[in-house]
């Protein structure tokens, strides 16, 4: 069976891909959850819109990320967090919770998708943290302090 996937699926496509499963899959799995839809002409017509909208969303909040790479440059993250006494920090501070402090502090709003972060920041002191955007990448600071 033909359908449309209006999200990404592991092991299947991304998001408004035409792909061919099983009917069965789609039946019973894609379609009942909202993650897929038949592909009819009229669906195949819808999709193609969505996707000029999606793409047009994508270059406007990829032109105010960088405008905004500009005032992140010069940012520094002041957080306190519980850790033992040898600086290691019980729960690791991931890009999520980097974006939150990033839009309490400078209101700027941040996908979590932009910050390049390897692994969680799991200890205490400064980290230097680099966020990108179209090719272009801005540098702030996070310093952690223990509690």
């Amino acid at each position: 069976m033909k359908v449309i996937l209006l999200k990404d699926v592991s092991k299947v496509g991304q998001k408004y891909d035409i792909k061919n499963v099983a009917d069965g899959h789609a039946l019973n799995f894609l379609i009942p959850r909202g993650i897929a839809k038949a592909a009819t002409p009229a669906a195949l017509q819808q999709i193609e819109q969505m996707k000029k909208t999606d793409l047009t969303l994508r270059q406007i909040q990829g032109e105010l990320l960088l405008k905004n790479l500009e005032t992140i440059k010069g940012l520094k993250l002041n957080l306190k967090e519980k850790a033992n006494d040898k600086g290691h920090l019980f729960a690791g501070i991931t890009k999520e919770r980097l974006t939150e402090e990033i839009l309490k502090t400078a209101r700027l709003n941040i996908p979590p998708e932009s910050i390049k972060l390897d692994k969680p920041i799991k200890e205490v002191g400064e980290h230097k943290v680099v966020v990108e955007a179209m090719g272009t990448g801005a540098q702030f600071t996070v310093i952690i302090e223990g509690k």
